[in-house]
């Protein structure tokens, strides 16, 4: 291997975790596992009974990463051989159930690794679907002997809950004793509140044992969801869901009247998608320079008119299509799709774009147009393709 690649998720550490086991004085063992206690170097000194300790850990895997939250990875090459290494090409790719996204800083070839040195990247990215994510890695370089090489790693993490905050405020002049603030969730997520302190067996509010909201106050209250099970496995079908469930509100007045607030369905921000969306539903890993190759691309109408589509095919520099462009797709009504089978070539090595195809809706006279749709690695088969 001439090249190793590191790819680590940046996140903060977490405070090392102890099982302290203890016993009276009076007992067979005496003060023996408060001894160990003390000698571990894990545990705070003086309070060795503390789960927590002074130690940090850090992350072992990717892990679970919520909606909303920013995922940050660091991505490094090195090389690890006594020869120089030519034309390094880093990509980072994020495949979603519904999209492929280049998170990778810079697009263009480093012209030379020397030996003992190394190519740095940090990638960010806002998650803003529910589902499985892929973090997919490659890299392609030419040895000292003009082979071009590749390899790819994968990388995985779910996406899975969504966090949901309520914030009422009593603008009336008189208190207000809170008798029931719920959430209904869709027929697609299960809810757990977070407003409780668990203590044993009994669960205490986290705004005390009086629930009263005075003049001007105001409460947040917090919500996880999470998609049942049935449904967590259609990412396709989660992913397209923007009604998450109902507020449920009942309260008291000083002199006992009761009211009661019962929301309409909350939405969340659904991905935007336009108009128009083009997925890949298949596509090769490798193919060879020069032949022809097969993908399936999947076009959806996500918007609330039909359209009528016609497809152009725009070669590239390394990209060539076959078959013919500006062909009618014939009409596409609200939220239906079709499966478009194509075929391409490339006429360059290594790690190539996907790009050049055109939609446009003669209804409408609008245009859209796709670059980067997906990478394939390009290795020509007179050659050695090994890692």
């Amino acid at each position: 291997m001439i090249l190793s690649f590191t790819v680590m998720r940046l996140t903060k550490p977490t405070l090392f975790t102890n099982l302290p086991v203890t016993c009276e004085d009076r007992d067979l063992p005496g003060d023996l596992f408060g001894q160990l206690m003390r000698e571990d170097p894990s545990t705070i000194k003086g309070a060795e009974t503390l789960m927590l300790g002074e130690m940090l850990t850090l992350p072992q895997n990717f892990g679970n990463i919520f909606l909303g939250e920013t995922f940050s990875s660091y991505i490094s090459v090195h090389n690890d051989s006594n020869q120089v290494v030519k034309d390094i090409l880093v990509k980072a790719d994020l495949q979603t159930s519904s999209q492929r996204l280049n998170l990778s800083a810079s697009n263009s070839a480093v012209a030379e690794l020397k030996p003992e040195c190394c190519i740095d990247d940090v990638i960010h990215h806002e998650v803003k679907e529910i589902g499985t994510h892929i973090l997919v890695c490659a890299v392609s370089y030419t040895t000292h002997y003009g082979e071009k090489l590749y390899f790819r790693k994968f990388f995985k993490f779910q996406t899975d809950e969504v966090f949901l905050e309520a914030q009422i405020q009593n603008i009336t002049t008189s208190p207000m004793f809170m008798e029931k603030v719920s959430l209904e969730p869709s027929m697609m997520y299960n809810v757990t509140e977070l407003n409780m302190v668990t203590s044993g067996d009994q669960g205490e509010s986290t705004f005390g044992k009086m629930s009263y909201l005075q003049p001007m106050d105001t409460r947040q209250y917090l919500y996880c969801l999470k998609p049942k099970p049935e449904y967590a496995e259609k990412a396709g079908v989660i992913k397209g869901v923007t009604v998450i469930g109902k507020l449920d509100i009942v309260w008291k007045t000083n002199l006992g009247e009761r009211g009661r607030l019962q929301t309409s369905q909350l939405q969340r921000m659904a991905p935007g998608y336009g108009d128009i969306r083009l997925s890949l539903e298949m596509i090769p890993d490798t193919v060879n320079l020069e032949e022809p190759f097969d993908i399936i691309c999947k076009i959806t109408n996500c918007s609330e008119r039909t359209m009528d589509l016609v497809l152009e095919m725009c070669n590239t520099r390394s990209i060539h299509w076959c078959g013919i462009s500006g062909r009618q797709l014939g009409k596409l009504s609200p939220g239906g799709f079709l499966s478009l089978p194509l075929t391409v070539l490339s006429s360059v090595q290594g790690l190539q774009s996907i790009s050049g195809l055109r939609l446009t809706d003669t209804f409408l006279k609008r245009t859209y147009e796709y670059d980067d749709i997906a990478q394939v690695c390009v290795v020509c088969p007179f050659t050695s393709n090994e890692s």
